[in-house]
């Protein structure tokens, strides 16, 4: 052997090694994909014992309560009695649980039809790549190749300080002082910056996370800030959507096409803990535009569409509660209120 091996260079016995490394590579994954494969089959087939078995004990309960005694339809079976001749024979209840199996079997390939793959994660993701190589001497060895295995991770939210440090200034003469001017904040003298007060909405308006869950959120992180603080911060941050909110109003309100309804909502009364008031959801479509406006009002009369419909002109679609009748019909105002 060692008389052949000389016969090949340096380079050629690199490339013999790393062929018959690739083979036994290949190898070992074929071993491994059958013992995955024998270990399935082997899942499958206790699986089926087990169904199997479950079946028979359910075909002898459904014959006992279909030809045996009312006062022995609910009694355990006893191996002891003689077997009724007009019960079934091993064989024909082998072919009946062999019969049922296969229908489950091909319902549940039904209901599962082959998986298409995984979905690839998206590519906006920002990449944190980790090296691993094999442990042991690779100085002699060549790198023929790499695997690659993505996971998803998430890092949780990172809370931060800005400092902002304004430097002051002083001419020489002693007249005046020049400081950098701060950039506009959203609330005056707030400690909170504007990604935190728009985290604070979204959780709460898009999320649905209660203002008390995230107030034990930041203690989990050893930031003392109360809950009325909280609270206050997201009065003052709907201001601004409240500028919105109004140009909304308007842009609804210039369609000359508005479909329109009422939807009744239990309100929390904060007057009475535990008690609830009935207020109403008022809904205004524009078809035009496929916009909707949602306003909240406390009633359900003419007075609450007033808030939105003042001096709307055009077609207003309803089922014509605004006029106190029940009929559905579509009405051209000219303002608010005339025909």
């Amino acid at each position: 052997m060692e008389a052949t091996l000389e016969k090949y260079s340096k380079t050629e016995l690199i490339a013999l090694a790393l062929e018959q490394k690739n083979q036994a590579s290949v190898l070992e994954k074929k071993v491994f994909e059958s013992e995955k494969e024998i270990f399935e089959l082997e899942k499958k087939a206790t699986n089926l014992e087990i169904e199997i078995g479950y079946l028979q004990h359910r075909i002898e309960q459904l014959n006992r309560l279909a030809y045996g005694q009312k006062r022995e339809r609910f009694e355990k079976p006893d191996n002891s009695q003689p077997t009724l001749p007009f019960e079934m024979e091993e064989e024909q209840k082998q072919e009946l649980s062999e019969e049922v199996t296969e229908k489950i079997t091909y319902e549940r390939r039904k209901k599962n039809p082959n998986h298409q793959g995984r979905k690839p994660l998206p590519e906006h993701l920002p990449v944190e790549e980790i090296k691993i190589y094999p442990e042991g001497d690779l100085s002699e060895m060549v790198c023929i190749g790499e695997e690659i295995t993505d996971e998803l991770e998430c890092e949780p939210a990172r809370y931060y300080i800005k400092r902002y440090i304004r430097y002051k200034y002083a001419p020489k003469n002693g007249e005046g002082v020049l400081i950098g001017k701060l950039p506009q904040r959203p609330i005056d003298k707030c400690i909170a910056g504007p990604g935190l007060l728009a985290s604070i909405l979204v959780d709460k308006y898009a999320d649905h996370l209660p203002l008390y869950r995230q107030v034990q959120r930041f203690k989990r992180e050893n930031i003392p800030i109360a809950a009325a603080t909280i609270e206050g911060w997201t009065k003052q941050s709907l201001h601004f959507l409240q500028i919105l909110y109004e140009h909304l109003i308007k842009t609804t309100k210039s369609k000359g096409y508005l479909q329109a309804d009422e939807t009744p909502i239990k309100v929390l009364d904060k007057n009475k803990k535990g008690s609830c008031h009935q207020g109403y959801y008022w809904a205004y479509h524009s078809p035009i535009d496929r916009t909707v406006l949602f306003d909240y009002q406390s009633g359900r009369g003419t007075d609450a569409a007033l808030n939105v419909l003042h001096g709307f002109k055009g077609y207003l679609q309803t089922d014509a509660c605004l006029a106190g009748t029940s009929q559905t019909g579509l009405r051209r105002l000219s303002p608010f209120g005339g025909r």
